[in-house]
């Protein structure tokens, strides 16, 4: 767990919220939360992949090659980690995501728009972005 702490904290910045033992351990990125525990007991696959979103995709792509990742080739920004999990990178503003004015202002990115796309997807959801 310490080597997982250690090599997701060169590529994201995050708060451990707190662990459990030596195989658990629950990080706060930005306002999203994540629980990490070892070991793995299945085999990786290519199918199975969880998604974090950032406010900028370039940055992390940089900090991953940096950090040596495996990243995957797709139209996205996806990863995997030394471990064998498949993470999907998504950037904010891309997305038909929205975070509240609360959370944006507390994380000092007040004013982060939508691209276009984004705000379409938004608005055929019915959604006013």
């Amino acid at each position: 767990m310490d080597q997982a702490l250690e090599w997701y904290g060169r590529v994201f910045r995050f708060e451990l919220r707190g662990r459990v033992g030596r195989h658990m351990a629950f990080v706060d990125m930005g306002d999203q939360f994540l629980a990490l525990s070892a070991p793995r007991r299945q085999p990786g696959d290519g199918d199975r992949h969880f998604g974090l979103v950032v406010d900028d995709k370039e940055a992390v792509r940089r900090a991953l090659d940096d950090a040596g990742a495996e990243i995957v080739p797709t139209r996205g920004l996806r990863f995997v980690d030394p471990w064998g999990n498949n993470v999907e990178v998504v950037q904010y503003d891309e997305i038909q995501f929205l975070k509240s004015e609360a959370v944006l202002r507390a994380m000092g990115l007040e004013g982060l728009g939508k691209t276009a796309s984004a705000r379409a997807e938004l608005r055929a959801k019915r959604i006013d972005p």
